[in-house]
């Protein structure tokens, strides 16, 4: 009688969780390693004292999609974390004025047309038409790119009218709307990706279109509820998790993986390796030299990378639930801005900033009295070569100063306790490549059958799940890498005992 599949999954990030909750689901003998000591990754909890952060994302969209998640591990999203809708979803700053956005369409509708008097039908025009491209684009996300053959399955051929191949993201937004303005309001969502709206594909104004169909959303606790759950799931189904244990290495005989070295120096083998680093640091470091052929780190040299995150943590004395739970400000002259970002890779002089009071919604975060403010600023990643020992104090009263734009005055007056994430924290302590904090670019040239497969081409039995490989950065994303590689190693298994039998 065979026995369960051993699954060694490399990383407790939230791909990785939800890829190993559901192969543990279906009898699989998973174990994951991962190097941090605690789970999420970048959707980790991070804690000041009494007061909690949630280390990165804290946009939830698409609820559906982690509800369907846990579903396929056998669970209900709803036994182990609370969702509460946030509405507005968060306040979009210009200099000379705000918008509260709303995923309320007729509120929504009206406050286009009280600030930009007209555009109330591109509204419109926007949600009927990108209706139809998500429609027809979410299949594509839901299945493997591995081959050519791909492109000429019926789910591409009926999604590709509707991708706009030869628009940039700010070029179809200006189909919709005239006032530069709104247009940045449906685009900044190209964030996500860490890519300049000017030059982000037109098929991702699905991700301003999921968010005023769906929401956005805060699980109480913050959204490192979300991977905690996992792993509780996890467990529940006989799985392990090992944190503070990293992998050195990825063994392979010839060009299969067969097990993981420690970096113990354990060895240990599997049927099936599951690899939720960040793809770029693992292919760099995580297997022998001459493995990999068409990922090495010369080849990778070439490949664009999204831009990198600096992070403020504060714990601020005082109330601000007044504010917002979301606040996007934006740079005098946003387009600079980006092409200092994304183009000439040079620090920003007027940084956009993004405002995360999480306290205004959830009084679990922080004693009364006190609040939780985490505020990010997109900046390049690491090929700028910036010193960050040096230009990270200068910076950080800059961004102080942006925020106060916003409402946030006297914020630094008020600051008990804080720390930073810089791009070289992130690339040097959480191993994220370049410190490119939202992956590979999201470029057609590295898209679908371009980006690192689910099932790894360069290594059988390796799997992918995460933002370095299809379908892309975000958490929803993410989730549907997750939900591709289960699937596809149970497949594989079922093959391989079919040859067996």
């Amino acid at each position: 009688m065979r026995t369960a599949p051993k699954v060694i999954v490399i990383g407790a990030g939230p791909g990785g969780l939800a890829c190993a909750m559901q192969l543990a689901y279906h009898g699989c003998d998973v174990t994951v390693f991962e190097k941090q000591p605690y789970v999420g990754g970048r959707t980790s909890l991070l804690r000041l004292g009494d007061v909690r952060f949630d280390r990165g994302p804290t946009f939830l969209n698409m609820p559906h999609i982690v509800e369907k998640t846990f579903s396929l591990a056998g669970r209900s999203l709803h036994d182990y974390v609370r969702l509460v809708q946030l509405d507005p979803m968060y306040r979009l700053q210009f200099p000379d004025m705000h918008l509260d956005m709303t995923s309320d369409r007729a509120q929504m509708r009206a406050t286009i047309e009280q600030h930009f008097p007209g555009n109330g039908e591109g509204y419109d025009r926007f949600f009927a038409q990108e209706e139809r491209k998500f429609a027809k684009m979410a299949p594509l996300l839901q299945h493997k790119h591995d081959t050519l053959r791909d492109y000429i399955r019926l789910r591409f051929l009926r999604a590709l009218p509707q991708m706009n191949v030869t628009q940039s993201l700010m070029e179809r937004l200006g189909r919709y709307f005239t006032d530069e303005r709104l247009q940045y309001a449906f685009t900044f969502q190209a964030k996500y990706l860490g890519m300049s709206p000017w030059e982000c594909p037109a098929a991702f104004t699905i991700l301003s279109y999921m968010e005023h169909a769906y929401g956005v959303h805060h699980p109480i606790g913050g959204m490192h509820q979300l991977p905690l759950a996992m792993e509780r799931v996890l467990r529940e189904h006989g799985g392990h998790v090992h944190t503070g244990v990293g992998v050195q290495r990825v063994i392979t005989q010839g060009k299969r993986a067969i097990g993981v070295q420690l970096e113990t120096g354990d060895r240990i083998q599997a049927d099936y390796i599951v690899m939720n680093a960040d793809f770029a640091y693992a292919a760099n470091h995580l297997f022998e030299p001459g493995v990999l052929r068409t990922h090495t780190p010369k080849i990778l040299l070439k490949k664009k990378f999204s831009c990198s995150a600096f992070m403020l943590y504060f714990v601020v004395k005082g109330d601000y639930t007044h504010l917002p739970h979301h606040t996007i400000v934006f740079s005098p002259d946003y387009r600079r801005n980006v092409t200092q970002i994304t183009g000439t890779y040079t620090l920003p002089d007027e940084p956009s900033v993004y405002i995360h009071n999480p306290c205004t919604t959830d009084d679990t975060l922080a004693p009364a009295g006190y609040t939780a403010l985490y505020v990010l600023a997109p900046v390049p990643n690491n090929r700028s070569h910036i010193d960050w020992d040096k230009t990270q104090p200068a910076f950080r009263e800059v961004v102080l100063q942006t925020i106060a734009r916003a409402g946030f005055a006297d914020v630094s007056q008020n600051i008990v306790a804080e720390t930073c994430i810089t791009p070289d924290a992130w690339e040097h302590d959480m191993n994220i490549y370049a410190g490119a904090t939202f992956s590979m670019g999201h470029q057609l040239s590295q898209m679908m059958y371009f980006r690192p497969h689910n099932r790894f081409g360069d290594v059988d039995r390796c799997w992918l799940v995460g933002g370095g490989t299809h379908p892309g950065s975000g958490l929803p994303t993410i989730l549907e890498s997750a939900n591709i590689t289960a699937r596809g190693i149970m497949a594989q298994e079922q093959q391989s005992r079919g040859r067996d039998a």
